[in-house]
């Protein structure tokens, strides 16, 4: 078969980003090195003005035919790769791949909520197809920087407060760090190393509410 419009291959991007802006999400640019449709020759890999001839191998088929025995076993091309053609004038800018390398700025949103790991695919952002195919997709792969003191459980922010002994026996009010923000939270008396406490709505706002 001769080669028709193909799709473009996906692109895979690790991206870095901070803790907070994993929490409340952010708009980021990023520079993504791709190819693109030959400006020139548009993506036909001649030079401009110039027509493709017909391979003189397969005699513009695309294939020819290997005698293997009493058999004889239909091939693509090795002279045109299938094709049915050949360039003999390439295109001066691609030099005859119909494409062209270039880095292009991409502005993507990055949701609240991702972690390390988390895979975000942005349709139609990856490299441009063949013969007028469609373009393949970028993938971007979440790389969450660590925080200090914050550790992020799905929604939920964890925290370590550390607290003296008297506080600790007879209850009182601490500081405690949240991403917007100390806040003041009671301890009852008597509470013991380890004790989880919750404060609600001060997680990572899902698209309806809050991480409890």
């Amino acid at each position: 078969r001769r080669g028709g419009p193909t799709r473009g291959r996906d692109l895979e991007f690790e991206i870095a980003i901070l803790f907070e802006d994993a929490a409340f999400g952010i708009k980021k640019t990023i520079n993504v090195p791709r190819d693109e449709t030959c400006p020139v020759c548009k993506g036909e890999g001649a030079k401009p003005g110039t027509k493709k001839t017909n391979c003189s191998s397969c005699g513009g088929r695309g294939q020819v035919l290997q005698q293997a025995g009493p058999f004889s076993i239909r091939q693509t091309c090795p002279s045109c790769r299938g094709e049915g053609k050949i360039i003999k004038d390439l295109c001066t800018r691609c030099h005859g791949r119909g494409s062209v390398r270039i880095t292009k700025k991409i502005e993507v949103d990055i949701p609240n909520g991702v972690d390390t790991g988390s895979r975000l695919r942005v349709q139609g952002e990856g490299e441009a197809g063949k013969k007028g195919g469609p373009r393949g997709d970028l993938y971007l792969y979440i790389n969450v920087k660590e925080h200090s003191i914050f550790q992020m459980h799905g929604y939920d922010i964890i925290c370590d407060v550390p607290i003296n002994f008297p506080l600790a026996a007879l209850g009182g009010e601490v500081d405690v760090p949240t991403l917007k923000g100390a806040v003041s939270m009671k301890i009852p008396e008597g509470t013991q190393s380890g004790k989880v406490f919750r404060l609600q709505g001060k997680g990572i706002k899902r698209l309806r509410g809050y991480g409890n």
